[in-house]
């Protein structure tokens, strides 16, 4: 029996954006339906609570006033934030962040929504609790819902094989590898200038890595070809090598922090019931993401 189709709210100012959208969705479980932003969503998604699943919003697009309401009204739901990765929430703190140069992983990042959403909204209070009870038992309404059209806890336990870097057609597998590649880029050029965004963009490409099954290798590889582009650049600009070197080996700890969020995503992949016991593995840095910035950015204008 194939899986049940999920229904998107797209809520994207822009109808270029909007289209590209969809048709990284097509073909997909998903049915997209589009909505002008301007003809207040929250009366739109308050009418048809019943109808949606998840939420696709451009960046900007609404107002705090406009989310609060959405807040008090119960219409929290899983959320791609379409945009600019720069750190701010717009939505909710389990949204997922997606730059429109990277729409290749939109399926994925969508996946990644609908998990973030399952489990922080049924184990936490947090921001995705609304001020009223009736609000609370929608939003766990919405849960139950997806935990059954789903059939999972979240989608970690169930990737689609199919979707798998491995499994797709050769085109496609490196057009999204092109489009991974960026998402890294974005993580170094923040990782020490701005944390909160190198911390979208670090969710993000480890979000796309886990659901793709992307090999470490190819991880660790993606990191190397970067830091040897940096690092020819850099010396292009008249930069001196032993301070380049040196300066370029701090990225390691971008990659330790991608490996460490990687392991905490399959370490939370293993079913309940499974006899494994895993070695406790590092909470604390999955939970406060990119961390030790104290040593000295990259300082290329063209690479920032």
């Amino acid at each position: 029996m194939p899986e049940p189709a999920l229904t998107i709210a797209c809520l994207i100012r822009t109808p270029a954006l909007a289209d590209v959208c969809g048709q990284w969705l097509s073909g997909s479980r998903c049915q997209v339906e589009h909505f002008d932003p301007a003809a207040d969503p929250a009366l739109v998604l308050d009418r048809r609570r019943e109808d949606f699943d998840a939420v696709l919003l451009e960046k900007g697009t609404l107002d705090g006033a406009t989310y609060q309401q959405l807040n008090e009204l119960g219409l929290l739901l899983p959320a791609v934030v379409i945009g600019e990765v720069t750190g701010q929430m717009e939505y909710h703190d389990a949204e997922v962040h997606l730059p429109q140069d990277q729409l290749e992983q939109l399926s994925y990042s969508l996946d990644a929504a609908l998990s973030r959403f399952v489990r922080r909204g049924l184990l936490s209070s947090g921001s995705l609790s609304p001020g009223n009870g009736e609000g609370r038992s929608n939003r766990w309404k919405l849960a139950n819902r997806l935990k059954g059209r789903l059939s999972y806890l979240g989608v970690y336990y169930k990737r689609d094989p199919g979707r798998f870097l491995r499994n797709l057609p050769a085109a496609d597998r490196e057009e999204l590898l092109r489009s991974l590649t960026r998402t890294y880029r974005d993580l170094l050029l923040s990782y020490f200038r701005d944390p909160a965004a190198a911390n979208q963009a670090l969710e993000s490409f480890v979000n796309t890595a886990f659901f793709i099954d992307l090999p470490i290798t190819q991880t660790v590889e993606i990191h190397m070809n970067l830091i040897e582009g940096f690092w020819k650049q850099l010396r292009l600009e008249g930069h001196k090598q032993d301070s380049l070197q040196d300066s370029l080996q701090d990225y390691r700890l971008a990659l330790l922090d991608v490996m460490a969020h990687l392991c905490e995503m399959y370490r939370h992949s293993i079913p309940p019931d499974s006899p494994l016991t895993l070695t406790p593995s590092s909470t604390e840095t999955f939970r406060s993401g990119p961390s030790s910035r104290s040593v000295t950015p990259l300082r290329s204008t063209e690479l920032h």
